[in-house]
């Protein structure tokens, strides 16, 4: 009896990654390291690499779709950077998101109340 829960215990005990956790493709533990060595932030949370992680394969995948739809219809079986390029260049939001200048727009910086 005892030797039964022991075994079960041992199924029941293998450890799991964030990814898999996650179930997710892209490997959370990378995109951590990537976070921690770029030096974006003093502190990060725990969930943060999984949240860009979840983001980042939504992208791949939506423009993996877009680039495959664009190679079926020019009557081709494999996706080539130029389908990619084309899909992007299509699709209006994902075109603004990868224009050079998407990010570095800067607001004016709001000036400081003066005391009275």
């Amino acid at each position: 009896m005892s030797r039964g829960r022991r075994l079960w215990n041992c199924r029941c005990s293998k450890r799991h990654s964030r990814s898999t956790r996650a179930k997710l493709q892209l490997l959370v533990s990378r995109v951590d390291r990537l976070l921690r060595e770029g030096q974006f932030a003093n502190r990060l949370s725990s969930a943060t690499p999984i949240f860009l992680a979840s983001i980042l394969q939504y992208l791949t995948a939506n423009i993996l779709n877009l680039a495959e739809k664009e190679a079926r219809a020019n009557h081709r079986i494999r996706i080539t950077p130029e389908h990619v390029q084309r899909a992007l260049i299509k699709n209006e939001i994902l075109c603004r998101l990868f224009e050079p200048n998407a990010f570095t727009r800067t607001t004016a910086a709001p000036t400081p109340r003066k005391k009275k």
